[in-house]
């Protein structure tokens, strides 16, 4: 994964509850990005070479390392440092030139090396103009017969390495475009080839083509690797924008049924007032009309707000461990909400499905907590069980209510997956595991705390206050959790 999401997740194990795995079992492949081991130095230079830099960046400006940007450089200065006084010299004593135009070629054909390393275009300009008077003089030259004409060794080699250079920065077109250049000069300055001299114009034209093609696919790898990056950034950016929407929307439809509840009982006492309490002054029936007919309009509102938030199906995407929850099903939209009272069936059901959890459920907790509280609490069991089901069957899970003076405290810890057992294999996932927990602990305004154990397993804590949930929401907002690890179902 990406440095961000091991920033997000910490240490990533097999077999937790909140779905993650605690402890990495056989069935899956090497999932810890904590421990990976460092990437050599060669993989380094290579993956450096495969990744394009921008058009007033140098050569391997993404090298993590400082002396493998400052490479191009050292690699240009080495060909200039031996090509330099080569050139001079081949020109002056091979060719018989005369001794200032060999210095003047020379410096003109190899100090534009180290512009390649940044502006490979307009040093390939500079170089191939001084190539072409070069070549022109050596007409003139009094030993030119039997040497190589128009590209002298020297000339092809400075010419190569300029070529690399534009390979790894140019595009498709510029590179088609050099090589059509250097060929037609070769083919022009064929006509004027003096007697008795090797022409090396189809040898620069064959090699130069070669390096252009390597290059120029190297670069094409790399650019098609950012490119995959960028989109499966931008994939998983979606995703998780999408499943925190998804489990918005459902703890809306849920928490529909919690205030409708309310919403109507103040309804039936407004309107039913007057009767229970004969004698009522008339200002008093008008207000508690008043209050019944507030309560039914915002009960419709409420409801049409609901159908742009209900799937078309009418499911409210309940975890699958709980069939009875009323998120699943045709007539699930209408049936009760579950809560902490509903605890010992969720937790048979798991049983019966292979999971061994013991249940410990605190007296009181039923009636202690609110309507939104009491179906957090539900919820929040129920996906640290699917998960812990899918991805540590077998682990022996242990599920604790608690109430205190303000809060519902709720632990759900489970061991290593068994030996024997199969482990779903990694992937994305639904995303409903810590991203539900989250949000439903947000809605209460308490904390969340997930994360794998020494000894494989993982745990889930939760403290879900008893007060005022929306008050609560507001004064912890989003740092109220403390997720380590990365967000599946």
């Amino acid at each position: 994964m990406s440095d961000d999401a091991r920033e997000r997740t910490g240490v990533r194990t097999g077999g937790q509850p909140g779905g993650r795995p605690g402890r990495r079992t056989p069935a899956r492949g090497p999932t810890r990005t904590a421990d990976a081991p460092k990437p050599r130095p060669l993989a380094q230079l290579a993956a450096a070479l495969r990744t394009p830099a921008a058009a007033a960046q140098p050569l391997f400006a993404q090298a993590p390392k400082a002396w493998q940007r400052a490479l191009p450089y050292l690699v240009a200065g080495l060909f200039v440092v031996s090509l330099l006084p080569t050139t001079i010299a081949v020109l002056a004593g091979d060719y018989g030139m005369d001794g200032g135009w060999s210095g003047a070629l020379g410096v003109a054909q190899t100090v534009p090396l180290l512009l390649a390393v940044t502006r490979p275009v307009p040093a390939w300009l500079l170089v191939t103009v001084a190539d072409t008077v070069g070549a022109i003089l050596l007409t003139q030259a009094d030993k030119v017969a039997g040497h190589p004409w128009p590209w002298t060794p020297m000339v092809i080699v400075g010419n190569l390495v300029l070529m690399a250079c534009l390979g790894l920065r140019e595009s498709v077109r510029t590179l088609v475009g050099v090589w059509l250049v250097t060929g037609a000069l070769g083919a022009v300055l064929g006509f004027f080839q003096p007697a008795d001299t090797m022409s090396t114009a189809a040898l620069l034209f064959v090699l130069g083509g070669v390096v252009l093609a390597l290059t120029g696919a190297l670069r094409g790898l790399g650019d098609a690797r950012q490119r995959i990056a960028e989109q499966e950034s931008i994939s998983e950016a979606e995703r998780s924008r999408r499943t925190l929407l998804e489990e918005r929307a459902r703890i809306a439809r849920e928490l529909h049924d919690v205030v409708a509840h309310h919403m109507s009982v103040i309804t039936v006492q407004a309107d039913s007032a007057p009767y229970r309490l004969p004698g009522m002054p008339e200002p008093v029936q008008q207000e508690f009309a008043a209050i019944a007919a507030s309560a039914r309009e915002s009960l419709g509102e409420m409801r049409r707000l609901l159908t742009v938030l209900r799937a078309p199906d009418g499911r409210g995407g309940a975890g699958a461990d709980d069939a009875g929850a009323g998120d699943g099903g045709a007539g699930g939209a209408r049936a009760p909400q579950p809560g902490i009272g509903r605890l010992q069936q969720l937790v048979e059901a798991t049983v019966r499905a292979g999971q061994p959890v013991v249940l410990s459920l605190a007296a009181g907790a039923v009636q202690a907590a609110p309507p939104a509280v009491d179906l957090s609490a539900y919820r929040i069991v129920q996906e640290a069980l699917a998960n812990a089901v899918r991805h540590a069957p077998g682990s022996p899970t242990r599920v604790s209510v608690t109430v205190d003076d303000d809060e519902v405290l709720i632990l759900v810890v489970n061991g290593p997956a068994a030996r024997d057992a199969v482990v779903e294999p990694e992937g994305p996932g639904t995303g409903h595991g810590l991203v539900g927990m989250r949000e439903r602990v947000r809605l209460t305004g308490g904390t969340l705390d997930t994360g794998p154990l020494p000894d494989g397993g993982f745990r889930v804590a939760a403290r879900l206050p008893l007060g005022s949930g929306g008050a609560a929401a507001g004064r912890h907002g989003t740092n109220g959790t403390n997720d380590t690890d990365k967000e599946r179902s």
